[in-house]
């Protein structure tokens, strides 16, 4: 089905990419899915402390639905609890999804870690876009904000059109280092920037070769100073 899947573990993290995924929602009027991984992570266990800590991710879950719910305009917010591995789980979900979105880091991510392994994982294996939020806290409301920037020289048709239709649902331009012209005539509503440096990009959207991700996308998420979108190539 099309939905919009979330990688949420209550972090600061995953509130702001809560924001974001919400956003995408409203825009594309899909329903939303928060997704929240837990496992026992001390080897056996009697049946009784893994339900306890069972009941903690399903509250940590709820928790965030009804923090969506309260600030959503509509959107059908409905939940995913997962015994096992985040990552692997979110790729799974991905399959049927249109769009997944994660933090740029969760509650087990290192500290000094800009990227955490789950969001690194996610962008690298999912079968759909992955847009990776970066930074802890509420997104602020840009009062006048940039472009969709193509950071590809050489981008693939999957990352241009994904570039095109977010630029269409969030009505800001395009920027990329090619020409865009035979692009804007299909998207006649979506304007070209021809600067992608002048002022601070909404997104940036980067290709993932399936022989090449250790590339440009991989960097990006290192780096970006806004959310990065990985989007899967042929």
């Amino acid at each position: 089905m099309d939905r919009i899947v979330l990688g949420y573990d209550g972090s600061d993290f995953s509130m702001q990419a809560l924001d974001w995924a919400l956003d995408e929602a409203e825009l594309r009027e899909l329903p939303l899915t928060l997704a929240h991984a837990w496992q026992w992570p001390y080897g056996d266990a009697e049946e009784e402390a893994k339900a306890h800590l069972c009941k903690a991710a399903d509250h940590v879950l709820w928790h965030g639905a009804e923090c969506a719910r309260s600030t959503s305009s509509g959107v059908r917010v409905e939940t995913d609890l997962y015994e096992g591995p985040a990552a692997q789980h979110l790729v799974e979900l991905s399959a049927a999804a249109t769009l997944v979105v994660v933090g740029s880091r969760g509650l087990s991510a290192l500290p000094r870690a800009v990227v955490g392994s789950v969001a690194g994982y996610v962008a690298a294996h999912a079968e759909c876009p992955v847009i990776v939020v970066r930074g802890a806290g509420p997104l602020p409301a840009p009062t006048d904000p940039g472009p969709i920037v193509v950071a590809d020289r050489e981008p693939d048709a999957s990352v241009l059109e994904f570039a095109f239709g977010e630029a269409a649902l969030r009505q800001v331009p395009v920027a990329a280092s090619m020409d865009l012209t035979e692009w804007a005539e299909r998207h006649p509503g979506v304007g070209i920037q021809q600067d992608a440096a002048h002022g601070h990009p909404t997104l940036v959207v980067a290709g993932r070769r399936r022989a090449a991700w250790f590339g440009a996308a991989n960097s990006l998420l290192q780096h970006a100073p806004c959310p990065v979108a990985v989007v899967p190539e042929g």
